[in-house]
This record gives structure tokens, C-alpha cells and sequence, in this order.
């Protein structure tokens, strides 16, 4: 069973995490050859200040 785990700064609306899950979990399928039953994503929604590049903190 793919598992397939996500991270994105926080903000975006129901609509664009349905649509990802969709694609994530049709390439998955297409890719792995699993029915969709077997794939499960995972959105982990992160605060921009919780993440940091170049040293800096990406809010």
C-alpha cells in the first residue's frame, strides 16, 4: 500500500488538496499498478514560519 506524505506551507483551500490528491493518487496507480483503494496521501499543512531556507525563515 503506497503511502504518500506531502508537505505544503499552509493556505491552500479544499479545492486545490482535492485536486492534488486526485493526481497524486492517479500517477500512483499508473506508476506502482495498485488500484486507488491501496494509496493514501497525506497533506501535512506547515506555518511558513516553521520552515527555513538558506538560513533564513521562509515567512
Amino acid at each position: 500500500m503506497p503511502i504518500v506524505t506531502v508537505q505544503l506551507w499552509a493556505g491552500r483551500d479544499k479545492e486545490v488538496k482535492k485536486k492534488l490528491i486526485e493526481n497524486i493518487t492517479k500517477t500512483t496507480c499508473d506508476t506502482v499498478g495498485c488500484p486507488s483503494e491501496a494509496v493514501i496521501v497525506v497533506i501535512e499543512d506547515i506555518p511558513k514560519e516553521n520552515w527555513g531556507q538558506t538560513g533564513k525563515q521562509a515567512d
